[in-house]
């Protein structure tokens, strides 16, 4: 920082909603949108997101949302964007998540804090991308000292995935050719979630590149020239379009379009470009870490949606009535055990954190995260169906919208026969089970499942990289280890550990064998 210089802080939210409102190319239903944060199937979304960066320069959550940068500059940062090195850092990283997570009751998955984890890589061990190092280093002031909002799109399309990727090469992402401003890139990577509303979309690739023209790891640009987000249906204009926010209070402003981000002879600066090399993309998810630090943000933001849930569904079960059954209680208790089980997982991943980079970072231990990527999906349908379960036949026992309680006639109906059980009204009602379908039947709800299922890739590769880990680290062979040791202290004659005393005088199969 210059003498003199104003100290960079993170932007606020009338910042953030400037700063999106630029020359990206965003199309939906056959148009192209002139400003997303104006428009309606964003501009909702868009706030919500701005009421986070407001939450940074806010007193009532600052003490637990905030904290020093390591720039140098003197500024505040939310502290995941920080190489954590202590497991404090790590707790204080996870306390600022869980107040994001809690602004948009856990139903944002990919805030900003999503890519924390890869900008805080970049600080623990810049030196690792060689001729790219001083982007590391600028990408990891840039992100602590402004906290931009960084997409994430690392797949390629589901298009000929048999194929080598050569054969595939009108389809995904890959270089066309280097040029003094950068690399000139085409192709496509889903899915990017969020990624209208943000200012760069972190490209890289899961799995081997054969080929340098695959191996790339950048920030791409949202606003740059060729880059474009084809949106799928936004539920926020449809919510607005049929209903209103008390039909569709979640879908009406958390809807994280999950866009196909096409490149077409697109520019990648330099400055943005972080890995291109075939090796390097191949350990790049080992020596950054990311995956683990993101991991951390996944739980913590589950634990806070399933928490919404349970309130949520302990609300309904008031309007219904019978919620003392023990059924009833049993299942409540369920949804809160599941809730518990993954607070206990991101306690796991701080408590049991690993050195990483030399020592020069801790990163959130590995086996929790990975568990918790693998049991996520059955988790939260198990939770949904114990709320279709419970709640059954109330989750639709509904008027049709806002409008109903406007109409005289109709809501005269309305207030007799769609009241709640012990006092509560047709409004307490009808809001209430709106609310909890829109998060688990409408469309928006049916997305949050696919979501959930695939938020970490399938579970089959998470199972798997489970087993890879406790081979690499050596648990799989302690654990076989302790099941020989069992086995050590008897044979066919008996007990072999001193101390046992074998069952001869006893035994009917002893006896019977002459002992």
């Amino acid at each position: 920082m210059l003498d003199g210089a104003a100290t960079v802080l993170p932007y606020t939210g009338a910042e953030y909603l400037e700063s999106i409102r630029d020359d990206r190319e965003v199309w939906i239903h056959g148009e192209r949108v002139e400003d997303v944060t104006a428009h309606p199937a964003f501009r909702n979304s868009a706030r919500s997101i701005a009421r986070l960066y407001d939450a940074l320069h806010d007193p009532v959550y600052q003490e637990r949302l905030t904290g020093p940068t390591d720039t140098g500059n003197g500024g505040f940062t939310h502290p995941g964007f920080v190489n954590a090195r202590t497991v404090d850092d790590l707790v204080a990283a996870r306390a600022a998540m869980r107040v994001w997570a809690e602004l948009s009751f856990g139903w944002m998955g990919r805030t900003p804090d999503y890519k924390a984890g890869m900008v805080a890589a970049l600080g623990a061990h810049p030196e690792w991308y060689g001729e790219y190092k001083d982007n590391a280093v600028a990408w990891y002031r840039k992100g602590q000292e402004r906290i931009p909002y960084l997409g994430h799109a690392i797949v390629h399309p589901p298009v000929d995935r048999h194929l080598p990727f050569e054969e595939t090469r009108d389809v995904f992402f890959h270089v066309e050719k280097e040029t003094d401003n950068g690399l000139v890139v085409s192709g496509a990577k889903v899915v990017a979630t969020g990624a209208p509303l943000t200012h760069s979309v972190f490209v890289s690739h899961y799995g081997p590149a054969k080929n340098k023209d695959y191996a790339v790891v950048c920030m791409a640009p949202t606003a740059g020239k060729g880059v474009k987000l084809l949106a799928r249906t936004s539920y926020e204009l449809n919510a607005a379009t049929t209903g209103s926010p008390f039909d569709y209070p979640l879908s009406s402003r958390l809807d994280e379009n999950d866009s196909i981000l096409v490149f077409d002879h697109a520019l990648i600066p330099w400055e943005d470009v972080l890995v291109y090399d075939v090796q390097k993309m191949a350990e790049f998810d080992h020596v950054s870490a990311w995956p683990s630090r993101a991991l951390l943000q996944s739980a913590t933001r589950m634990a806070v949606k399933l928490e919404f849930l349970i309130g949520a569904m302990s609300k309904a079960l008031d309007i219904k009535g019978g919620k003392d059954a023990p059924p009833i209680r049993l299942a409540l208790g369920e949804a809160i055990t599941w809730r518990n089980t993954i607070v206990a997982m991101t306690d796991g991943m701080i408590q049991s954190a690993t050195p990483h980079a030399g020592g020069n970072s801790l990163i959130p231990n590995s086996e929790f995260g990975v568990a918790y990527a693998a049991l996520a999906p059955q988790l939260y349908r198990r939770v949904k169906e114990i709320i279709q379960t419970v709640v059954a036949s109330g989750l639709i026992y509904l008027n049709s919208s806002v409008a109903d309680f406007e109409e005289p006639t109709v809501r005269a109906y309305l207030d007799r026969f769609l009241r709640g059980s012990a006092g509560l009204t047709a409004l307490d009602r009808s809001k209430t089970m709106k609310l909890l379908w829109d998060a688990i039947g409408t469309e928006f709800g049916g997305r949050h499942e696919l979501y959930e299922l695939n938020y970490f890739g399938a579970p089959a590769l998470n199972y798997s990289r489970g087993l890879e880990l406790a081979e690499e680290s050596g648990d799989l062979q302690r654990w076989r280890g302790l099941a020989e040791a069992c086995m050590d202290d008897y044979d066919l004659k008996g007990w072999t550990a001193p101390g046992l005393l074998n069952p001869s005088d006893v035994s009917v199969v002893a006896t019977r064998r002459g002992r």
